[in-house]
């Protein structure tokens, strides 16, 4: 570990290595300081100057690790102590880094422009419009590669360095914040969709260890109604950024997080929050399909417009006219599909980010839309829509007169996106409406009704296979209660007389509620309602009821008012106290308010005195580098002239060596550097043109040489069949001469054939006879292994015989020797002789006796006589 300096030699050290050239022994000898003992106990007001060079250097040297240890170190010392102190050092850090993005854009955009003319001089040739359009681009990508997306990943790593540095903190929860939604602006501006996704699953990571780290000090507590705020402005505009990304799934958990924050909030949002809230959830239910949330959502959003006001009477026409549309685009009967359980499955949780207390239906959303006056503030068209689906009774004409609605609510904007939903709808309302009239329709009519959507020229209009599955998917969804006979061409809606109208699904209850003709079922169950109606209201006709209460009726209303006065009075008490209590209160947390200010006003001078002592510690500092400065400047200069005396001698400068007294080092250096960068810059000037030369003389000789390929290559096929037809007239002729030498050689092998079967015949009768004999020998051996194997098993046999008759009978002595010494024990023990201070013995055979001794206890010998002593 490097001994411990003091800050300001530190600074002062690693600002004239910086000076010379040398920023990474600048960078290790301020790392070195942070690995000290008596780094923590050093005062901010002199670290701060530190990490702010310390974070400049690792900016400029792209050193992201470096920089988020120094962070931390930094951040664990100045969290308790001063909180604006790491503010100012996070924000330079993240400023230093976009500040490097922004410049290497520029650079970028300069690098790309200048090499898109080769020659300012040159006139625009066919060639170079053709190379030009087809690299241009990619030249483009390359420059962005080599020089902005470097800096693009550090800024990026700053942003994540910086989240995690300051986490889990309520003091640094603002800057936090703050930064997040900077990291938010960074993945819009450059698209960085990837990124985005790793960002939200870091605030979510860190959102949900603040209930681990509670117990820490300043540990951030979501009860808060201040940082719960925060939170939710941060998870709002990380769902604004999602939806502008078009990533839906992702704006799809951050309302769930928005909302699983706004169940913990104690207090109700703003209206203009949950506003924005609501508008992004209709456009993730209208991305994934959901006409029915999607409406759902619609209507809410609607709700809360409307009370916050601000809105002009076209805006609300057309908010209207969504609403509307939205609610008529849900099929008519679809239905939530809730399990056993409500709010476990899929709808209750869609339900509960609406905040509804029920999942809703479409009834219910077309009758929340009139009751709110939105069909009168809507478009005509809308209106229309609404008339054709809702009040009119016409299946035969309806595709037909919805048709140039359709078309007409596509060529606007906003109500686009429902065409298909709608198509859908009217479809389901047709079936619904057929239903009614008919029990039995063929499928060609069907088709001929559904026909004048498809000759309007909608896209995405049904054709007859379309048509089919949604019909099936009805039927599978419990929508319809329907057959389709494919042999007859026909569908039959089935009516069972003897189910009740909650079981039945062939007419959905929005459809009955507005039925033009009951079906058998209703008429089954309310043929007796009807009739109890029917006498009830003949006995009310024949004995009507008398108009005048009687006195007794009279007192007892009267009773019921008193009694209902009484209990509204009571009512009223109640809420007289309850509003002095709240004023309590009120003044209360008012007091609280002011004691707060105070305090808080307090710190603020109390900082503002900080930050005056600082400011002038940082002028006596700035005052003495000065100083130092003018004297670094002075040797510097004599040694840039000695300097540019050795280049000048050396040959390696050509300049006068007039006017070099106000030239350092490092202007020597970089005038050396332009030297040799001109040079190259003219050396590659002369290499371009030469290539130019050298590419246009190659493509001089290709064209020459086109005419003469097809030539070449008949000459070349020539001489390929020459080849080939000598290679195989050689082949066959070696083939030939190969089969008459073998033929030669079977017969000059054929006399042999005699000589070698009687040597084969001798051969095997010999190696017969010498097999026999092995082949008896193995089987003597055989038979002398099984007779000492058979004999070994008697034997041991035997043996085990014997050895277990001897144990038994070793048991049966032992137990008999320990049956009488038991008996003999006894026997002693009944036995008692007193014979003055004697004792009389009691003899006892056996291999244990026991004698009681004064004790009252046994005590076992080994011998064959023992005496028991009383």
């Amino acid at each position: 570990m490097a001994p411990f300096s003091k800050p300001d030699a530190v600074l002062k050290q690693a600002e004239g290595l910086v000076s010379v050239g040398q920023t990474h022994a600048a960078l290790q000898s301020l790392t070195e300081m942070f690995s000290s003992k008596r780094f923590r106990s050093t005062p901010l007001a002199s670290l701060e100057p530190i990490m702010l060079r310390f974070v400049e250097l690792c900016v400029d040297m792209r050193r992201g690790r470096t920089a988020k240890e120094g962070l931390m170190q930094y951040k664990n010392i100045a969290q308790n102590t001063s909180v604006g102190s790491i503010e100012v050092v996070i924000n330079k850090f993240v400023q230093l880094a976009d500040a490097k993005v922004q410049d290497a854009q520029e650079k970028a955009d300069k690098a790309v422009a200048l090499t898109d003319v080769d020659d300012l001089e040159a006139s625009e040739t066919p060639e170079s419009i053709l190379l030009g359009a087809v690299s241009g681009d990619q030249s483009k990508d390359r420059t962005d590669r080599a020089l902005v997306t470097p800096w693009l990943k550090f800024l990026w790593e700053s942003y994540r360095t910086s989240l995690e540095t300051l986490k889990n903190n309520a003091r640094l929860e603002i800057i936090y914040q703050q930064i997040a939604q900077q990291a938010f602006k960074f993945c819009l501006k450059h698209q960085r969709k990837v990124e985005f996704r790793r960002l939200c699953e870091t605030l979510r990571l860190h959102l949900s260890n603040v209930a681990k780290y509670s117990h820490q000090p300043h540990s951030i507590n979501l009860s808060d109604a201040d940082t719960l705020q925060h939170h939710l402005d941060t998870r709002f505009a990380q769902l604004n950024t999602s939806v502008e990304l078009e990533l839906w799934q992702e704006a799809f958990r951050s309302v769930e997080d928005v909302h699983n924050l706004l169940t913990m909030a104690k207090k109700a949002p703003r209206p203009a929050m949950m506003a924005n809230y609501y508008e992004k959830l209709t456009k993730i239910f209208l991305m994934s399909g959901n006409a029915l949330f999607h409406a759902a959502a619609w209507g809410r959003y609607y709700a809360i417009v409307t009370n916050i006001g601000g809105k002009s009477e076209e805006e609300l026409g057309r908010l209207a006219g969504q609403v509307l549309v939205s609610a008529l685009a849900v099929p008519v009967g679809q239905h939530a599909e809730e399990t056993a359980e409500d709010g476990k499955g899929k709808n209750g949780r869609l339900t509960a980010l609406l905040g509804l207390p029920k999942t809703p239906t479409r009834t219910g959303l077309v009758k929340d839309a009139l009751s709110r006056d939105v069909l009168k503030l809507s478009p005509p068209s809308i209106k229309s829509l609404y008339d054709i689906l809702e009040v009119t009774f016409d299946p035969l004409t309806l595709c037909s007169a919805v048709a140039p609605l359709l078309v007409t609510l596509s060529e606007d904007a906003a109500y686009a996106p429902y065409r298909a939903l709608l198509q859908r709808a009217l479809l389901s309302r047709l079936l619904s409406q057929l239903s009614q009239v008919y029990s039995t329709i063929k499928i060609s009519k069907i088709l001929s009704l559904v026909a004048p959507l498809r000759e309007a020229g909608l896209e995405g209009a049904f054709d007859e296979e379309q048509i089919e599955a949604y019909v099936m998917g009805c039927a599978r969804r419990g929508e319809l209660d329907i057959r389709v006979d494919h042999a007859e061409g026909s569908i039959t809606f089935c009516d069972d007389a003897f189910v009740s109208a909650e079981e039945s699904t062939s007419v959905p209850v929005a459809v009955r509620e507005h039925a033009i003709q009951p079906s058998t079922a209703e008429l089954v169950r309310t043929r007796l309602s009807n009739l109890a109606e029917s006498l009830h209201n003949s006995l009310n006709s024949i004995y009507p009821s008398p108009s005048q209460l009687s006195e007794k009726e009279q007192q007892a209303k009267f009773s019921a008012l008193v009694s209902a006065t009484e209990a509204e009075r009571k009512a009223l008490q109640l809420r007289r106290a309850l509003v002095a209590r709240r004023r309590e209160l009120m003044s209360e947390l008012s007091v609280r308010k002011e004691k707060e200010e105070a305090s808080r006003r307090a710190e603020t001078s109390r900082r503002e005195k900080d930050e005056e002592a600082r400011r002038q510690k940082e002028d006596a500092r700035r005052r003495e580098l000065e100083k130092a400065r003018k004297d670094i400047e002075f040797i510097r200069n004599q040694e840039a002239l000695q300097f540019a005396k050795t280049l000048v001698e050396k040959g390696r400068l050509n300049v006068a060596l007039d006017g070099m007294e106000n030239l350092n080092t490092d202007d020597l250096m970089k005038l050396q550097v332009e030297q040799l960068e001109k040079e190259k810059k003219d050396l590659n000037q002369r290499l371009r043109v030469i290539a130019k030369r050298v590419d246009h003389i190659e493509r001089a000789y290709r064209k020459d040489e086109r005419p003469l390929l097809g030539q070449d290559y008949e000459e070349q096929q020539a001489n390929d069949r020459l080849t080939f037809e000598n290679v195989q007239k050689a082949r066959i002729e070696g083939s030939k001469i190969a089969h008459q030498h073998n033929i030669e050689t079977k017969k000059r092998l054929s006399r042999m054939m005699d000589d070698y079967r009687s040597r084969r015949e001798a051969i095997i009768a010999k190696r017969g006879d010498e097999y026999a004999r092995r082949q008896a020998a193995a089987a003597r051996k055989i038979e002398e292994e099984k007779a000492k194997r058979t004999k070994a098993v008697l034997q041991a046999r035997e043996e085990e015989r014997l050895r277990n008759e001897k144990e038994d009978k070793l048991r049966r002595e032992r137990e008999e020797e320990e049956a009488r010494l038991e008996a003999g024990i006894t026997s002693c023990g009944r036995r008692t002789h007193s014979r003055g201070r004697g004792s009389s013995p009691c003899c006892s055979r056996g291999r244990q006796t026991g004698s009681r001794g004064k004790g009252g206890s046994y005590t076992q010998t080994t011998g064959r006589r023992t005496s028991c002593r009383s």
